[in-house]
């Protein structure tokens, strides 16, 4: 399928304006009156960057295209948990699952705007126990593969360095002295960078985007290759 040439002008200045209302009234009865703005200037515009990324991933990351309603995260805190009970999270933000994977489940590329940041990341962060193990299995035979990746300085000159939670000792069923130990203390695999939020109001901020998911598709690959490997393929078609 074709390329569309379908770009993105920029999100237009009520969307920052409308988190810093947020961030000084994060409450029901100010989100409610506020609410049409959110879904006009806010939801609506991250919906078409969306759907133009899934344009550019066509040509180097099929597989992580979404459909871009389904790639937006609510906006609603779940705040069961936690003892901050703001009930809205200051952040539009989409993330491009992997198919044959659910959100939550390998990795993935991640996005969101912010009165602070525009973010680009990709990997897996805090991962459930049983992945980890696949990660660290897979890295530990792969390491030269891996290490080549997440140090081509194309990728470090985009995204920096690889981050993520670091353990103090070598991981349980690994030797220390491990020619990936490095790696394998990891308890994430994330790469991710700010861009001023400014970007964001320009049509400039799809090419950023798209630049940085594309050297970041390898790394996605290698991490995603374990979890697919006794996964069955599934055809997809491109969302409208």
């Amino acid at each position: 399928m074709p390329r569309s040439t379908v770009g993105f002008p920029g999100f237009p200045k009520e969307a920052l304006q409308f988190f810093q209302g947020l961030e000084k009234n994060n409450n029901r009865e100010w989100f409610e009156k506020k609410k049409p703005v959110y879904e006009e200037k806010v939801k609506a515009p991250m919906i078409e960057l969306v759907a133009a990324l899934n344009q550019e991933l066509l040509a180097f990351a099929p597989e992580h295209i979404v459909e871009p309603k389904k790639a937006i995260l609510r906006i609603y805190r779940d705040i069961r948990f936690s003892k901050d009970k703001t009930p809205y999270k200051t952040n539009i933000a989409a993330d491009f699952h992997r198919h044959n994977l659910g959100k939550g489940e390998g990795a993935s590329f991640y996005i969101h705007l912010t009165t602070k940041e525009f973010m680009i990341a990709a990997g897996v962060y805090n991962p459930l126990p049983e992945h980890l193990k696949l990660y660290r299995a897979w890295i530990a035979d792969h390491h030269a593969e891996f290490r080549k990746i997440v140090e081509n300085q194309k990728l470090k000159n985009l995204m920096g360095e690889l981050q993520g939670e670091v353990m103090k000792r070598t991981p349980k069923g690994y030797l220390p002295g491990h020619p990936a130990e490095d790696l394998l203390k990891r308890k994430m695999y994330i790469f991710w960078t700010s861009l001023p939020p400014e970007l964001a109001e320009t049509s400039a901020l799809l090419g950023e985007i798209s630049k940085r998911m594309k050297a970041l598709t390898p790394f996605i690959e290698f991490l995603n290759r374990p979890l697919l490997q006794n996964r069955k393929p599934i055809h997809f078609n491109m969302p409208k």
